[in-house]
């Protein structure tokens, strides 16, 4: 990692400090936003922080501990499973905007990443991902579709970059770590050859 990634990556753990003390100066693990408890997750629109408040339009939003009530639980997130939300038929999200009866092309194709390290190799499930989302969405912008091509690193992750475009974003947080690092290494892999 260059000097400038760590640099950015301390930035942004600062900011994130900075913001946590903002939410209970009282309370050490303040600063992580992944461990608020219960009473806290999945705030009515005009607490979230994120809505303006005083926007009448505001109030007209759909509150999330509403809307996910009926969902699959999850652990981590907004605590829903969106991918059994999906494989269950709570949800049948729109493919297209535009076009209601547009239909997603489907990729049934997993690929495994090798990682360094005593860490599980990466599985990353295609289908999940093109339930959602059409492959313009990735390629060629944030992944070149050739085997090789892309380097990735944890801080990039973290930083928003790569699956970080997403994941902790609008897909379950990076702090799940087992939910992509989930194949064991082969015996020649974990012998280090």
């Amino acid at each position: 990692m260059t000097h400038s990634n760590w640099r950015r990556l301390l930035l942004v753990a600062a900011a994130g400090l900075l913001a946590g003390a903002v939410w209970s100066a009282g309370d050490p693990n303040s600063f992580n936003r992944l461990m608020k408890p219960p009473s806290m997750r999945n705030p009515p629109p005009a607490e979230d922080g994120i809505h303006d408040p005083d926007n009448p339009g505001t109030d007209l939003l759909q509150a999330p501990r509403a809307a996910f009530g009926d969902l699959p639980d999850s652990s981590s997130g907004n605590y829903v499973d969106w991918v059994k939300a999906l494989e269950e038929s709570h949800i049948a999200p729109r493919y297209d905007r535009l076009d209601a009866d547009a239909k997603p092309v489907l990729m049934d194709l997993n690929i495994v990443r090798e990682v360094k390290g005593s860490m599980p190799d990466v599985v990353y499930p295609h289908k999940q991902h093109t339930e959602w989302l059409d492959c313009s969405n990735c390629h060629p912008a944030i992944f070149i579709p050739l085997k090789g091509a892309n380097q990735i690193s944890m801080a990039e992750i973290i930083l928003g970059e790569k699956c970080g475009a997403c994941h902790g974003k609008v897909a379950f947080p990076v702090s799940e770590c087992r939910r992509c690092h989930s194949r064991a290494k082969t015996a020649d892999a974990a012998a280090g050859q």
